[in-house]
């Protein structure tokens, strides 16, 4: 028996999707890639929903069967309206998995972590023997840090300890993040707090160095990770 569900079949994007014909370009572009008995795991963000719904065009258009591992509720429940079967790191290895960025450098390292589910996208890229990362030209700087701060998942009662530590680090702002729906702060998909954090320098050892903070879960930085970025001009 289904659920029949009207908060499931009418669920869209949150918010206004900047630059979305360039977005769709990369969208399919991941779809070109889908082929039959794929498991591919699945990011979050605005270019990542877009794409669900080229792909689930594509499943029905070729008849594919393929499984996603998806990295927060919003992208389960996506999935869900669009009929492309749910699997878990549990039962499967991703084949490759597509996610997006909020900054790209030019090595390739990134930012990430906007959307809340930056733990559980670093372990789906992590398990992956590849990944591609979809953005349009707005997401690639120059250097990491440029627009935006780095994101650091905190287990709720480290959080002044970690504090304290980011600024033996170097951190010259750290802000709990608060949510715009709800009183409050950010909640993750973990049950953890956001802190964004900025640095004047960002070297290649701050992943390493902010992870070994006891009470840090994850931080949003991506560095040295097997990704290919796939890029789309912007449209305005």
């Amino acid at each position: 028996m289904n659920w029949n569900s009207d908060i499931i079949k009418n669920l869209s994007w949150a918010s206004t999707i900047s630059n979305r014909a360039g977005k769709q370009k990369v969208a399919d572009k991941i779809v070109a890639k889908v082929k039959d008995g794929d498991v591919i795991g699945v990011g979050s963000g605005s270019t990542v929903f877009l794409t669900l719904f080229a792909i689930a065009e594509h499943i029905k258009a070729d008849k594919l069967n393929i499984l996603a591992i998806p990295t927060s509720i919003e992208i389960s429940m996506a999935c869900s309206k669009l009929g492309i079967p749910l699997t878990s790191l549990y039962e499967h290895k991703p084949d490759w998995c597509f996610d997006g960025a909020d900054e790209v450098d030019p090595n390739k390292s990134l930012i990430k972590g906007r959307g809340g589910a930056l733990f559980k996208e670093k372990l789906l890229i992590s398990s992956s023997p590849l990944n591609y990362i979809i953005v349009d030209d707005t997401k690639l700087v120059d250097k990491l840090g440029s627009k935006f701060p780095v994101p650091v998942e905190v287990f709720p009662t480290a959080l002044l300890h970690v504090e304290d530590e980011l600024k033996t680090l170097g951190a010259k702002e750290i802000v709990l993040r608060l949510a715009g729906g709800k009183d409050g702060p950010v909640i993750t998909e973990n049950g953890n707090l956001l802190l964004d954090v900025k640095f004047g320098e960002i070297d290649n050892e701050m992943e390493r160095k902010i992870k070994a903070i006891t009470g840090v879960i994850e931080s949003g930085l991506f560095i040295n990770y097997n990704i290919e970025v796939l890029v789309a001009a912007n449209e305005g």
